[in-house]
């Protein structure tokens, strides 16, 4: 038993336990449920919450709870219920004996769950059948990571349709062709869709409702797969002969061995608090929500938005369009409810939340009269969360937005603000709302022209020891030069008798001797002569030879100096950062006295004019301008340094907004909506 987890995960609800069994003090009654860790199934969640509150009960939650979690907690009685149970698929998590029940049917054998490829993939290769995959030829179709087993996209570790996944890999003989990737399904699944478009072969796992099945259509862009036979675990062995379905398009047959039964979607509950609230297990027992209004409300997540106020706001407008029905299932339940507003009772009474947004992207963008960006879609999720509407508003600077916050004209300032102790002394910052770092900024090596390189030339020339070498060489050359004249002269005619003649033949011997590239036009006659020629072509190889590699090496310090690869290459260089940043602490730790501006277009401009060498700021920003904002002249360098976090700056004595702000982002976290924001804007972590 994970009992400790689940306690953790349940605490907000804890200090509520026992007024859920008896009442508030005020005789409201409580009902704490919660939700699963998959997004489609939120909407059914949000109908419950509303339909209770109709009823007259307080709701809190949902919290968002894995599956084991929910039921360890349902039993224990730590959280009263949930409307996400699928059956037979959940049945290993009820124990015979704890206080746990099934109620009602909302969605009956409608739930559906296979395996998919892509439709020409299949084609291609006759796929129609799992089995197909036994083939390692087929399974190296789809993989990814260079294993030569097939990347089967299937369910996050913890929800129930892993461990059926894994028992098929296992008894239809695919643990060597097959490999269950297991992540977050959201991305993972998303990813999946983008390589099907881009004609890449694509094997994965999903179900119904879902708004996957939206995007790539079964029987149009990906076709079911078969199982070779009906198996399942243990626990669900009652169902294996529901395994074949008919009806269903994008399969080789009718019906189709997709390898699942058919699930019911129905509520789970404490028994114990459906005694005592025997409303709540009438209007259980009343709720069915069709499966294609759960499938229409998954889509519109993915076309109109799906943030918490969107999800919220289709649940109730599913209620309205079926309001006549609605209101029977609460009559039904209790002929003594009052009706109830859509609205929750302990919702903010809404409002505006002022936002004095600084444009950086990719924190805040400013085009054509509209804002976007990271934080700024951020911010209008917290301000929904709060029942608020957010109203941006553009400064120009941090002590534009610090002043309007200290004055009341702002309640929340950001834009890539981060948290520094010179800006802790003046505002409170909220949760951190991004982890990232330092990067460094510089031109790009294929930005260098023609003229820079001959200028680098001749400078690397200039400070090396080449000067020096070259006098050595050209006062060796003229020795060897007079020496092989004395010697030859009286009985060599290749080196002629009058001094003004012999002397450039002397020269031009002593070069070509040297360098080994001419030897033989013009040679010693003598005894002396030639031990002078052999010395000197001994001697001369390792002169010319140093001359030779002391060029080079000039040249390749040169090209090094030229490059800019992290922290350690950045002294000596005039580096900018921008006035109160976490720059400008970190680089003077380092021995660098940086070149101080007021804002990060500053540097930029620096940089391009090559009054400095490098700029050194926030990773985000960055590298957003390297990659859309840079035109190719400049790269960031390196990997990222030094930790900086980022947050939404509020006023000191505005403690109750900080809270709640906090509080809604945590929620975001947990929900999985701010991993799907961020990825969106940064890549995913473990890419």
């Amino acid at each position: 038993m994970r009992l400790t987890a689940v306690l953790l995960l349940v605490a907000p609800f804890m200090g509520l336990a026992s007024a859920a069994q008896a009442q508030t003090s005020d005789d409201e009654p409580v009902a704490r449920i919660a939700r699963p860790t998959w997004d489609t199934g939120w909407f059914q969640a949000e109908v419950l919450r509303l339909l209770l509150e109709r009823l007259g009960y307080r709701v809190d939650g949902p919290v968002t709870m894995e599956n084991e979690d929910f039921y360890e907690a349902v039993a224990a009685g730590d959280v009263d219920l949930w409307a996400n149970g699928w059956f037979p698929l959940h049945d290993a998590h009820i124990s015979p004996g704890t206080p746990v029940e099934v109620v009602g049917t909302a969605v009956d054998d409608g739930a559906l769950q296979g395996y998919f490829v892509d439709a020409s993939t299949a084609a291609a290769y006759g796929i129609t059948d799992l089995g197909d995959l036994a083939d390692a030829s087929v399974a190296a179709l789809f993989d990814r990571d260079g294993d030569r087993r097939a990347d089967l996209v299937g369910c996050n570790a913890g929800w129930s349709c892993a461990q059926t996944i894994d028992h098929h890999l296992d008894a239809y003989g695919l643990i060597d062709t097959v490999e269950h990737i297991q992540g977050d399904y959201s991305p993972l699944i998303t990813e999946t869709i983008s390589l099907q478009r881009a004609g890449q072969p694509v094997l994965y796992f999903s179900w119904t409702p879902n708004w996957t099945v939206g995007e790539l259509v079964p029987g149009v862009d990906v076709v079911w797969l078969e199982t070779p036979f009906p198996s399942l675990p243990d626990d669900q062995a009652a169902a294996v002969d529901r395994t074949f379905v008919p009806g269903i398009p994008g399969c080789a047959n009718d019906p189709c061995q997709t390898g699942w039964p058919p699930n019911d979607i129905r509520a789970v509950a404490n028994s114990d608090f459906l005694n005592a609230n025997p409303a709540i297990r009438t209007l259980l027992e009343e709720i069915v929500i069709p499966l294609e209004d759960i499938s229409a409300q998954n889509a519109r997540m993915i076309t109109e938005g799906s943030d918490p106020a969107d999800i919220r706001r289709h649940a109730a407008e599913w209620i309205q369009a079926n309001l006549a029905t609605v209101q029977e299932w609460i009559r039904t339940a209790d002929p003594t409810a009052v009706e109830l507003p859509l609205e929750r009772d302990d919702a903010p009474a809404g409002g505006t939340l002022s936002v004095a947004a600084r444009a950086l992207p990719p924190f805040v963008i400013y085009e054509n009269g509209t804002y976007s960006g990271f934080e700024v879609e951020l911010v209008r999720l917290l301000a929904a969360d709060l029942g608020m509407e957010a109203e941006i508003y553009a400064v120009d600077t941090v002590a534009k937005q610090i002043d309007d916050i200290q004055r009341g004209v702002a309640d929340v300032g950001l834009g890539g603000t981060a948290a520094t102790v010179h800006r802790e002394q003046e505002v409170d910052f909220s949760v951190p709302v991004l982890d990232s770092g330092l990067t460094i900024l510089t031109t790009a090596e294929s930005s260098r022209g023609i003229d820079d390189r001959i200028v680098a030339f001749f400078t690397a020339v200039a400070a090396s020891d080449l000067p020096w070498l070259l006098a050595v060489f050209a006062g060796a050359v003229l020795v060897a030069a007079h020496l092989i004249w004395l010697l030859e002269r009286r009985h060599n005619p290749d080196f002629a008798v009058p001094y003004r003649e012999g002397i450039w033949d002397s020269f031009y011997w002593s070069v070509v001797t040297m360098s080994t590239v001419g030897y033989g036009d013009k040679v010693a006659r003598g005894n002396r002569g030639r031990v002078l020629a052999l010395l000197w072509i001994a001697l001369g190889t390792l002169v010319f030879a140093s001359f030779t590699a002391a060029i080079a090496s000039s040249l390749a310090v040169n090209e090094l100096r030229s490059e800019i690869s992290g922290p350690a290459d950045l002294s000596g260089r005039r580096v900018a950062t921008v006035k109160h940043s976490a720059g400008e602490t970190y680089l003077p730790s380092i021995g660098i006295g940086p070149v101080v501006v007021d804002e990060i277009d500053s540097a930029y401009q620096l940089l391009s004019e090559g009054q400095v060498e490098a700029v050194v700021f926030d990773a985000p920003v960055l590298h957003y301008y390297a990659s859309h904002l840079g035109g190719g002249d400049v790269v960031t360098v390196g990997s990222d340094f030094q930790r900086v976090r980022y947050g939404l700056m509020v006023d000191e004595d505005n403690a109750e907004l900080r809270e709640r702000l906090n509080l809604a982002l945590l929620e975001l976290m947990e929900s999985g909506i701010y991993a799907r924001l961020h990825d969106g804007w940064f890549g995913s972590e473990d890419s």
